[in-house]
């Protein structure tokens, strides 16, 4: 007994000094607590365990907030034992990560309801709707059971569609296939020839020119140097009439632009969206909608720990602990008090509230940029993108107010489906929510006529549309920072007194559920530090 009293004195002052970093290593040495490998990943979640040797219990926290990063600092904390209540001023668990179904009804801050009539088993995932391999979002599907299936996040039969440029193309639908064949073609004709002719002999050997102009034949299938180094169009472009049986060879794709049409057009930028790090192939989502994280998180923490239709109206830091003032559904005032508070809502919704932190706190939270951001949801009665276009999932680009067209990644030769009809962002995004959901409709039905032909308009069933910045609570697709090595974002990285703020806004990946998830991880960490070395 003596020994362990010792032994606890000790471990006792170690945290003292040197906080819960070098507490755990200490437990850890004598083999009291496991210590993370430092070739593993850096977080640990907390364990009832943590308590055992340092005297400590665990805390009250208040969560502000039951969007992805709320629901997963609940769900962590609840880990050791944590006492969470969260706060949901809507009446359900997810904030941005929303799947609208049939009976979904929402009134924007203009006063506008609108209620979702999709047929079962159709929805809209009106907010995030893939999950990239690297992200620790699929770290939780994987521990919460949630369901996946893959998501077609770049599709050769998808189109690129530019209307507001010059030359030939403007207005035609290009398949992404043709276009990459025509683009890496005519770029790679002017590279052979440039190099053929000695413009890089200064940066290239003999040896290495060759190697180079071999290259290029193989990636834009051009001829050699017999024949000019020309592009001329391959298969590679696609089939006007497929290969089939007995003589049926097929016909190859045929009138190749000119190259200065295939470069005015500007179909070649849209490429580098396929090389980005979080967009690259193979994707996923939930089974079902993408509010199966949230349903699942919110249901490991318990329903008793949620209140819905609670509108936080004041936080106040105290000396021993903070105290949240807020308004339930009946509209009765509640004050309630904790040990920690964490407020994981959008800055600018934050920034409303009523609190003492500072006015440098309420300056960093109005210095984030929120972006408006558009939705809308097109169930048709037959899958014609599948039926006429041979198009099984993908992202269509255009230069159109619309911007993008998402075809969807599950329900392959169903009956019905749902296509995304535009995912807008910026100037176009406002420029829909300003119109009434009939009109935003029109507006996207007419655009994505010129695309897809009349059928786009005459076989459409039922529509919900969202417009981010006018849905009450959220305000924004996502907010911007000028700067994220400033003063401001440094300052919401701290805690404020006894309130901390989490969110994919206080990450490097902003609108991604990872940013949410990674914010909440490490303000669990540093609660749960907080609490051992206290």
């Amino acid at each position: 007994m003596a020994v362990a009293a010792s032994r606890r004195d000790f471990l006792r002052s170690v945290g003292v000094a040197g906080g819960a970093g070098v507490l755990y290593s200490t437990m850890g040495a004598l083999g009291l607590a496991p210590v993370p490998d430092a070739r593993a990943e850096a977080y640990r979640p907390p364990s009832p365990g943590d308590f055992t040797l340092t005297g400590r219990a665990a805390k009250k926290v208040l969560i502000l907030g039951a969007g992805v990063a709320g629901l997963a600092t609940a769900y962590e904390l609840g880990k050791a034992g944590y006492d969470c209540h969260i706060l949901e001023a809507k009446d359900r668990p997810g904030g941005r990560n929303w799947t609208v179904r049939g009976g979904t009804t929402e009134t924007d801050l203009d006063g506008r309801t609108q209620r979702a009539t999709f047929s079962d088993g159709e929805y809209l995932n009106a907010g995030p709707a893939r999950l990239p391999q690297s992200h620790v979002s699929l770290d939780y599907c994987r521990e919460l059971g949630v369901e996946l299936q893959v998501f077609t996040n770049q599709n050769a039969n998808a189109y690129i569609h530019h209307a507001n440029v010059p030359g030939a193309l403007a207005g035609q639908s290009v398949r992404w296939r043709t276009a990459k064949a025509d683009v890496y073609g005519y770029v790679s004709e002017l590279l052979a020839k440039a190099t053929d002719q000695g413009a890089l002999d200064a940066e290239l050997t003999a040896d290495d020119k060759e190697r180079l102009l071999s290259f290029l034949r193989n990636f834009g299938a051009i001829g050699g140097r017999a024949d000019g180094w020309s592009y001329t169009g391959t298969s590679r472009r696609g089939y006007s009439v497929e290969p089939g049986a007995g003589l049926e060879a097929g016909t190859v794709l045929g009138s190749v632009p000119a190259m200065s049409d295939v470069i005015s057009s500007g179909i070649g930028t849209r490429f580098s969206f396929e090389f980005g790090y979080d967009q690259a192939m193979l994707m996923f989502q939930p089974v079902g909608g993408m509010d199966a994280i949230p349903r699942a998180l919110a249901e490991a923490i318990g329903r008793r720990r949620v209140s819905y239709g609670a509108e936080v109206t004041a936080v106040t830091d105290r000396a021993d602990g903070a105290e949240v003032t807020w308004r339930d559904g009946r509209g009765r005032v509640r004050t309630e008090t904790a040990d920690f508070v964490v407020a994981a809502i959008p800055p600018m919704v934050m920034a409303r509230v009523r609190h003492n932190l500072g006015a440098d706190v309420t300056a960093a939270l109005r210095y984030a940029t929120p972006t408006p951001v558009g939705k809308i949801g097109l169930e048709y009665r037959r899958r014609w993108w599948e039926e006429d276009e041979r198009l099984y999932g993908g992202i269509t680009n255009t230069d159109l107010d619309l911007s993008t067209i998402w075809y969807p990644s599950h329900g392959f030769h169903g009956r019905r489906g749902t296509v995304v009809g535009y995912y807008n962002f910026g100037e176009n995004a406002l420029a829909y929510s300003r119109l009434p959901h009939e009109e935003r409709l029109a507006r996207a039905l007419d655009r994505g006529v010129r695309i897809h032909g009349e059928k786009y308009r005459s076989e459409l069933a039922r529509s919900f549309s969202v417009a981010w910045h006018r849905t009450p609570f959220i305000e924004a697709g996502w907010v911007g920072w000028p700067s994220q090595t400033g003063p401001e974002y440094r300052l919401l990285n701290e805690p404020a007194g006894h309130v901390y703020f989490a969110g994919d806004w206080l990450s490097h990946a902003i609108a991604w559920q990872h940013g949410a998830f990674t914010s909440a991880r490490k303000v669990v960490t540093e609660i749960h530090e907080r609490v051992l070395s206290a």
